[in-house]
């Protein structure tokens, strides 16, 4: 049986073609600026398309050593914080989708996970904490702080409600312990939402730049995102080099298309990864927002 197309269905149609197109162009238009020349992109004359094509911004960007630095902790960074956050997530969420009779504590924890949703200890509190841990300047200062994200917690413990009772009930009767029911029964059943908390995690870890200013005090230590807020072109290298192809090069470049080209070699990392959590990025969502 063939559906019929309704006025209605087009009209959906078009309203979500223009919003993803609206969504694209700035992406276009970023891409489009970082192979431009510096006199265009600051003429505002590049849109949809480079003006004065070239590589100057992409070859300063790879050129500085600072910037591999940067990438490599920004890596370290998401491998170990994301590691930290799905065990911790992983196990914390679990008790808390048991019900008050099977877990008398439940509630009190619940309440202390909703209080710190609502409420923070403020940004100098926790630079203090932070720093009497002695944590600053180091790798554990951009992954302990953040490592239970709450809103992951509560995602995925809604998820775990969901799971037939049943499930549980047949592993105790078969032996299995809590750690054995949690790895074999709620884990393969949760593959969605523990992708989809997964990628929060990720996504993140790689795009945060704030705690790495804060919390660093050597530009060495910076991750990718800080090092990218940070760095600014000296224009004033132009006029004191010799070297004509050096010149030419330089003076391709400007702070637009240099940021440009640095916000496109940041995305890739996260465009790779994106597309094999992607078929479980809805489903997650959904369901793990569902409260019985």
């Amino acid at each position: 049986m063939v559906r019929k197309t309704h006025i209605s269905d087009v009209i959906i149609y078009c309203i979500l073609a223009l919003t993803a197109f609206a969504c694209l162009v700035p992406i276009i238009n970023t891409i489009a600026i970082s192979f431009s020349g510096s006199s265009a992109a600051n003429a505002g004359e590049v849109f949809f398309w480079p003006v004065d094509f070239n590589l100057a911004s992409y070859q300063k960007v790879l050129e500085d050593q600072a910037f591999f630095n940067s990438f490599g902790i920004s890596i370290k960074r998401v491998i170990l914080g994301g590691a930290i956050n799905f065990i911790l997530t992983m196990v914390m969420a679990y008790p808390l989708s048991k019900t008050s009779s099977v877990f008398p504590g439940r509630n009190v924890y619940m309440w202390f996970i909703v209080f710190t949703m609502l409420f923070s200890g403020g940004l100098i509190p926790w630079y203090m904490t932070i720093n009497n841990y002695g944590m600053l300047d180091s790798i554990w200062a951009l992954v302990l702080p953040s490592a239970v994200p709450v809103f992951n917690v509560i995602l995925l413990m809604n998820f775990f409600r969901a799971v037939p009772k049943e499930l549980d009930e047949a592993a105790n009767m078969d032996g299995a312990g809590p750690w054995r029911t949690l790895f074999s029964v709620y884990m393969p059943a949760a593959l969605p939402s523990l992708a989809t908390v997964t990628l929060f995690s990720i996504v993140g870890h790689w795009n945060s730049f704030f705690d790495g200013m804060i919390l660093m005090n050597h530009k060495e230590n910076w991750p990718l995102q800080t090092y990218i807020q940070q760095l600014v072109v000296s224009l004033n290298s132009i006029m004191n080099t010799t070297d004509p192809d050096e010149l030419r090069r330089l003076s391709a470049i400007s702070n637009r298309t240099l940021n440009a080209s640095k916000v496109i070699v940041s995305m890739i990392p996260i465009l790779l990864i994106y597309p094999f959590l992607q078929r479980y990025f809805v489903s997650g969502i959904v369901l793990g927002a569902v409260k019985e």
